[in-house]
C-alpha cells in the first residue's frame, strides 16, 4: 500500500503535465493567431486567419477543463491553494477566453466586424498574459501555511519576474501562431507571417535565456534542483538542445519552409516543458507541498485513473481527427 500511495500522485503528476502540455500545445497557437490579428491590415486577412481557427479552436481548450478537473480530483489540496493564489490571473485567464467565444461567434454574423475582431484579439492576449502570470507565479513560489494552505497576498503573483515570464509566453504564442499561419496561408500573407515568426523567435529566446539565468536567484528550491549533482547533467544539456533548435528554427524560417517550422517550435515548447517539470518536480506546490503531501486517497486516484485511461485515447483521436479532416490551406481570395 506505501508503495501504491507514492507511485500514483507520481502518475497523476505526469498526467497533469501531459494535459497542460497539449493545452499550451495547441491553444497556444490559436491564442498566437488570435493576438497577430490584432496587428492585421484588412477585413480580408483577418478573415483568413479566423478561418484557419473555426474548426480547430474550441477543441484545444477542452485539455484546459479536463486539467483543471484532475487537478481537482487528484490533488484537491493543491487545486484550492494554487487558485487561491492565482485568483486574479485565473480571472484574467477566464474574461479573455470569454471574449474569445464569444467574439469569435458574433463576428461571424455582425455587419460591423470591428468591434469583434478587437475583442477576440484581446481576449486572446488577456489569456495568454493569465497564463503566463500563472506560470511565473509556481517559478517563484507560493507561500502557505503549516497545513498547505495560501497565506500569501492578493498581488504576490505581480513581480518583475512574472512579468518577464508573462511576456515572454506571450511571444512563445505568438511564434507558434505564426508557424501555424505559415503552413495555412499563401503569398503575401504567408510572408508576413514568416517575418513575425522569426521576430518572435528571436523575443522568445532571449526571454528565455533571462528566465533561465534569474530563476536560480529568486527561488531557493529552483536553484538546489539546478546545481543538483544527480541532475545538473540534465540541466546542462536542455540549454544546448535549445540553442540547437532555435538554430534549426531561424535556419527553416530563411528557407522559406512551410511544415517544419511548426515542427521546431513544437520540439522548442516540448524542450521547454520538460526543463520546467524537473524544476518543479516532485513539488505541486512549490516550494513547500510535494504531489504526495496533496494527493487525495489512494482509492480516489485508481478510481480517476481509470476513467482517464479510456478517455485520453478517445481526445486525442478526436484531436487528432479534426486536425486530419481540416489540414490544406485557406485559399480566400486576398484584397
Amino acid at each position: 500500500m506505501e508503495a501504491l500511495e507514492h507511485f500514483l500522485p507520481q502518475v497523476w503528476f505526469f498526467i497533469l503535465g501531459l494535459f497542460l502540455f497539449l493545452y499550451i500545445l495547441l491553444d497556444g497557437f490559436d491564442l498566437g493567431v488570435g493576438i497577430l490579428s490584432l496587428t492585421s491590415s484588412s477585413e480580408r486577412r483577418r478573415s483568413i486567419l479566423m478561418t484557419s481557427l473555426g474548426n480547430v479552436w474550441d477543441a484545444n481548450e477542452t485539455w484546459l477543463v479536463l486539467m483543471g478537473g484532475a487537478l481537482f480530483g487528484a490533488f484537491p489540496l493543491a487545486y484550492a491553494t494554487i487558485l487561491n493564489a492565482l485568483y486574479l490571473p485565473a480571472v484574467v485567464m477566464v474574461v479573455g477566453l470569454i471574449l474569445r467565444a464569444v467574439s469569435f461567434e458574433f463576428r461571424e454574423n455582425a455587419d460591423q466586424k470591428l468591434v469583434w475582431n478587437t475583442t477576440f484579439g484581446v481576449g486572446s492576449f488577456l489569456a495568454a498574459l493569465g497564463q503566463g502570470f500563472a506560470v511565473g507565479t509556481v517559478f517563484e513560489g507560493i507561500k502557505v501555511d503549516e497545513l498547505g494552505h495560501f497565506s500569501g497576498g492578493i498581488w504576490d503573483w505581480l513581480t518583475w519576474h512574472s512579468v518577464l515570464v508573462a511576456l515572454t509566453l506571450i511571444q512563445g504564442y505568438v511564434l507558434v501562431g505564426s508557424a501555424y499561419l505559415i503552413m495555412k496561408t499563401t503569398g503575401p500573407l504567408q510572408a508576413t507571417h514568416y517575418r513575425t515568426a522569426t521576430i518572435a523567435a528571436w523575443t522568445t529566446f532571449l526571454g528565455a535565456v533571462f528566465i533561465t539565468a534569474t530563476t536560480p536567484l529568486i527561488s531557493e528550491s529552483a536553484r538546489a534542483r539546478l546545481f543538483d549533482p544527480n541532475l545538473s547533467w540534465i540541466f546542462a544539456v536542455i540549454p544546448v538542445l535549445g540553442v540547437v533548435l532555435i538554430g534549426l528554427l531561424l535556419r527553416s524560417l530563411r528557407r522559406r519552409e512551410e511544415a517544419m517550422p511548426l515542427v521546431w517550435t513544437f520540439f522548442l515548447f516540448s524542450l521547454s516543458f520538460i526543463g520546467l517539470g524537473f524544476i518543479i518536480f516532485p513539488e505541486i506546490i512549490p516550494p513547500s507541498v510535494t504531489i504526495y503531501q496533496a494527493a487525495a486517497d489512494p482509492s480516489s486516484l485508481v478510481f480517476m485513473l481509470t476513467f482517464v485511461g479510456f478517455l485520453i485515447p478517445i481526445l486525442l483521436f478526436y484531436n487528432i481527427y479534426n486536425y486530419l479532416v481540416f489540414r490544406g490551406k485557406i485559399v480566400l481570395e486576398e484584397g
